[in-house]
């Protein structure tokens, strides 16, 4: 039924779309010739008929999308084989057989007078099976296949009947412009030859009566009904009608042949084949008047109701009349395609569909609908198109086809962006880095900005992530060498900077991003995680510059790590030691230890003194943007200090001098330039009294080699 419903709309689109040529009117045709034969008359009514055109496209269409006759009767040995010789056996014997007609005729089973006479058994099978393909052929549209199997029926009497459909043509009289490259001997040969119905209106006549003869059985009546369709006999028509399409074949037939018939009529006296010599005596022909056009106009209004009408027909066999397809195939018959899309779209919003087995081939159907009339500049609602195409990006996520997903998401025009990036939001951890790539590449491939695509997807899914992670307040954190792995939300804030990390043009956006989760993790203490997502970057994030304040604290927390990895080296270091060390072994790991010590007090003594993540107060970024900062500085100034703190004095058995180190420390906490102090708060393990306590005891640790004097260890 899709198949169909789009052959139906391209063969409309085609002629709607496409502006007409100038044909000439059928007066004028007779004014020039009044032999113009009556075919290219009526070709000349359809022509300037545009809903009459449109029928006869709809007609063909029924015809080619009618399944195909199952089952045809073949060929006989005689006509009416069987029935012949059982009344030439009844003539020699004197008896005739009970039940079955005297003569051989075609109408000897209709004659008046023979009641319950018919033919042999098999005859009469055959007979029946012979009007049913017949019928089967005219509804499919296939004259001549129809007129063959009458041939091979040994029923050239029914054959003629029904080639009397055909409307009477003569090429060589019609005023017909033909190609000259056509002209060959065959096509010359041709013209010369008429064919067709010279008394089709008699023809005609003589059909509807048949029709509408009861003595006929239903098939051959609906035969002559299809072959000649009027309004009186098209209750034989639709009597047979099976499906939704065959009534609508019905209806357009008996449309387009009384708008023909009419049009005949109207021009009859000027026309030859029509009114015989009269109409050379009638003179000129007369003007086209408003009369014909009321006439079309009051035409078209009934095809239009009647079309309506179809909209709950009921029907025997196939899709019922309300069906989804059935109802677009009458909207686009109707040219009310933007009807059409603007109900599909309410009936998706008040979720009429959903339940629906169907849901996801229709929506498919209208999603590619509306792009294939905006391709084509038809008037569609942009709301609907919206609505529909969200509905359609909606199931391709469900069925998993990402890789169609930016192909449409580009036809929602002002939304696509917007809609692209919900989308790659959606994929969250299930896609690696090489699909997020592809995905986001796509966006390119169907025409969207793919630096705002990443730029939005990024923000989105850093908005998603902080909607399931806790904010950043209340009590500051302790900071734990034995980190619990990520949780899904973690990892997803820290992932989504991979949308911008793709494109250099969005490094910048990179680097802002970066600040504001690297703020999220260290304030709340998840130093391992924050190192995971500065692995991930690129090495040319760091050479940003502008804008110089994200660019500064992007550095700054590269300065933290380095100084936290060198703490941590020294730890790694320390491990090392081993009792039953040499003396060469152990002057060897002194020696890295010792450095690695020097490393570390150097670098963190080099962040303290270098206003590490001082915000400017006045800055654009934020008064939250500054509560992080000083946060992150509560937290990791004071571990900082005492870690180092710890290191120097815990190594004062191996290297002496570090425990002058230490003392000295204090001095650099002590300093109002960088005041340090302010950074200690008041909670256990980060006061400054716990620093002045370790402190304390380093004092006392430097008596440890005798004399009274506490600051001897500072001149020794």
């Amino acid at each position: 039924m899709e198949s169909d419903t789009w052959a139906l709309l391209q063969s409309l689109m085609s002629i709607r779309k496409t502006t007409p040529p100038e044909y000439p009117h059928p007066r004028e045709l007779l004014s020039v010739n009044p032999y113009t034969p009556p075919a290219t008359l009526v070709q000349s009514i359809m022509n300037s008929s545009p809903l009459l055109s449109e029928l006869v496209v709809v007609r063909e269409w029924l015809h080619d999308s009618v399944p195909a006759p199952t089952l045809e009767p073949g060929a006989t040995n005689g006509y009416l084989r069987f029935t012949r010789n059982a009344v030439l056996q009844g003539k020699r014997t004197g008896r005739t057989g009970a039940g079955l007609v005297a003569e051989l005729d075609p109408d000897a089973v209709n004659r008046d007078g023979v009641e319950e006479k018919g033919l042999a058994p098999d005859d009469a099978a055959y007979e029946k099976a012979v009007l049913h393909a017949l019928y089967a052929h005219v509804r499919a549209g296939q004259l001549e296949e129809a007129v063959e199997l009458c041939r091979k029926a040994n029923q050239p009497w029914r054959a003629a009947s029904i080639r009397g459909a055909l409307l009477f043509q003569w090429r060589a009289i019609a005023n017909e412009p033909r190609e000259v490259d056509a002209m060959d001997d065959e096509d010359a040969e041709d013209s010369q030859q008429w064919r067709g119905n010279v008394r089709r209106r008699l023809w005609k006549k003589i059909c509807s009566q048949a029709a509408l003869s009861n003595t006929l059985s239903l098939t051959e009546r609906a035969l002559y009904a299809a072959l000649a369709p009027t309004a009186q006999t098209s209750i034989s028509l639709k009597a047979i009608a099976r499906t939704w399409e065959d009534h609508l074949w019905a209806l357009v037939s008996l449309a387009c042949e009384e708008r023909l018939s009419v049009g005949l009529s109207a021009i009859e006296r000027e026309c030859f084949w029509e009114n015989g010599l009269g109409a050379l005596e009638s003179g000129a022909a007369a003007p086209v008047d408003d009369a014909e056009e009321d006439v079309e106009e009051e035409w078209e209004q009934e095809v239009v109701q009647a079309l309506e009408g179809l909209s709950n027909v009921q029907v025997a066999d196939g899709a019922p009349a309300d069906h989804p397809y059935h109802v677009s195939q009458l909207h686009i018959i109707l040219d009310r395609t933007d009807s059409l899309l603007e109900a599909f779209a309410t009936g998706l919003q008040e979720g009429t569909y959903v339940s629906s087995p169907e849901y996801t081939t229709m929506t498919r159907f209208f999603a590619h609908l509306c792009l294939f009339l905006q391709m084509i500049d038809m008037s569609v609602s942009p709301l609907a198109t919206q609505i529909i195409l969200e509905a359609y990006l909606q199931v391709l996520e469900a069925a998993g086809q990402r890789e169609l997903i930016a192909m449409y998401a580009g036809a929602l025009g002002d939304n696509a962006v917007e809609r692209y990036a919900l989308f790659l939001t959606s994929l969250e951890l299930s896609a690696d880095i090489n699909e997020r790539r592809l995905a986001l590449t796509r966006a390119r491939e169907h025409g969207l900005d793919i630096e705002r695509v990443a730029i939005v997807t990024a923000e989105r899914t850093i908005e998603k992530a902080f909607t399931i992670l806790p904010p950043t307040r209340g009590a500051l954190p302790f900071v734990s060498a034995m980190e619990p792995p990520p949780t899904d939300a973690e990892w997803l804030l820290v992932r989504s900077i991979e949308w911008t990390t793709f494109l250099e043009s969005t490094y910048d956006t990179a680097l802002e991003q970066t600040n504001v989760i690297l703020r999220y993790f260290l304030g709340h203490g998840r130093v391992q995680v924050a190192q995971s997502l500065l692995d991930m970057l690129p090495p040319d994030l760091g050479t940003l510059r502008e804008p110089e304040e994200e660019a500064t604290e992007y550095m700054h927390y590269r300065q933290f790590f380095g100084v936290w990895d060198a703490l941590a080296r020294v730890n790694e270091c320390e491990a090392l030691e081993q009792p039953q060390m040499n003396k060469d072994t152990r002057a060897a790991w002194l020696s890295d230890y010792k450095t690695l010590i020097e490393q570390a007090h150097e670098q963190v003594v080099k962040l303290l003194t270098t206003e590490w993540l001082v915000g400017d107060p006045d800055s654009r970024a934020g008064a939250k943007r500054q509560r992080d900062l000083v946060r992150i500085r509560q937290i990791y100034i004071p571990e900082l200090i005492i870690r180092l703190h710890a290191t120097l004095v815990n190594s004062r058995g191996r290297i002496p001098e570090n425990l002058k180190y230490a003392l000295t420390l204090v001095n650099v906490v002590a300093d109002s330039r960088y005041r340090l102090y302010d950074d200690f708060s008041s909670q256990i393990g980060r006061r400054l009294g716990d620093y002045l306590g370790a402190v304390r005891h380093a004092v006392l640790a430097g008596l440890e080699g005798g004399g009274s004097d506490p600051f001897r260890i500072l001149t020794a």
